[in-house]
């Protein structure tokens, strides 16, 4: 399942960026290997408490067992079936959490924002082991996934209440793209982190390269 494209919405006043769901192949794997695991387990216990009849501790075991089916369960579904989003208006912004059970929203007046910064994926070369086929331990597999690893998000606001994490999933690149819409409805009123500058002219190098 290949990662959905960031898309920008524009309406009459406002812009509606819609994230979508930027899981990884890899994490989805990981994810699956999880849930495989602990259905396996919770099963053991389940059989392992068979016959159940009277006995207290078989009745235990197999109420622990469908516990760890109902958290395993929810727990994938929340991880695989998620998606997210962030509308701006004139005066205010919101970031939009869509899970298969809720709906997260969370608003913000724009004056209550500080400078934006980027703490995530960012552009880097491979590792030396890449595309090798003597690289038998996936070091560079396990780079990527490391790097995944934000369960809050890549990009953060600072705010009163401290730090506002959100575009999980997002690589600088793409997070480069977000912030110049953003920009181009916000103006002024969008502060920058100092890692922007330093991002951009990293990724012209690049490019002339």
């Amino acid at each position: 399942m290949a990662k959905e494209s960031i898309t920008y919405f524009w309406g009459a006043r406002s812009l509606l960026i819609n994230i979508g769901n930027r899981t990884s192949r890899q994490m989805r794997f990981l994810f699956v290997l999880e849930f495989v695991f602990t259905i396996g387990l919770a099963t053991v216990f389940f059989i392992k408490a068979l016959p159940f009849k009277f006995n207290l501790m078989n009745w235990v075991a197999g109420l622990g067992a469908c516990a760890l089916y109902f958290l395993a369960t929810r727990r994938f579904l929340l991880r695989m079936f998620y998606s997210e989003c962030i509308l701006l208006d004139e005066q205010c912004i919101a970031f939009v959490k869509k899970t298969i059970f809720s709906r997260q929203i969370r608003r913000y007046d724009w004056r209550l924002l500080g400078p934006l910064h980027y703490e995530g994926q960012v552009l880097k070369s491979g590792h030396p082991l890449k595309g090798k086929t003597f690289d038998y331990f996936g070091f560079e597999t396990n780079d990527q996934l490391i790097q995944t690893l934000h369960k809050e998000g890549n990009l953060f606001f600072d705010t009163p209440q401290g730090r506002l994490y959100f575009a999980s999933g997002v690589y600088s690149w793409d997070a480069e793209e977000m912030v110049q819409m953003m920009k181009m409805y916000m103006g002024t009123s969008l502060q920058l982190g100092p890692e922007w500058e330093q991002m951009l002219q990293a990724h012209e190098m690049d490019d002339a390269q």
